[in-house]
């Protein structure tokens, strides 16, 4: 009985945090920083699966550009997610930090994204990137 009993708490814990999972709202908050240090950090990263917090290029059209950093995430919200910078970013570039999925690739927890392509790519919610655009300062 002590046994089922414990087997069913744990059963329906675990289904609540999926459900809570499932029903997070993809996020990214980020305001504009000093990334001297070669590294971009997001305030906030909410996704409902493991994923990609992505740093492309941006500038006044919002378009994404090339991708110049990437952190991993997982499910739920996490803070302070630091990506390492790849290349240089000036004072007064604009960056744009994306939730990124981990599906479609062929090797997980491995980055296999490049502009355009399906492998872990963007996150769409109602059809728009889920995403922040910052200046680095």
């Amino acid at each position: 009985m002590k046994r089922t009993m414990i087997t069913i708490f744990a059963t329906t814990a675990l289904s609540t945090a999926a459900l809570a999972q499932a029903d997070m709202t993809p996020a990214v908050t980020a305001s504009d920083q000093d990334v001297s240090s070669g590294i971009v950090s997001a305030d906030s990263v909410t996704a409902g699966e493991n994923g990609w917090l992505v740093v492309h290029r941006t500038d006044s059209a919002m378009k994404p550009g090339p991708v110049v950093g990437y952190a991993p995430i997982r499910a739920g919200t996490t803070n302070d997610v630091a990506a390492i910078l790849q290349e240089e970013v000036a004072s007064g570039d604009m960056l744009m930090l994306m939730v990124h999925s981990e599906a479609g690739g062929t090797k997980t927890g491995v980055f296999e994204y490049t502009l355009g392509a399906k492998e872990d790519g963007p996150i769409r919610v109602d059809d728009k990137l889920v995403m922040q655009t910052i200046t680095a300062e």
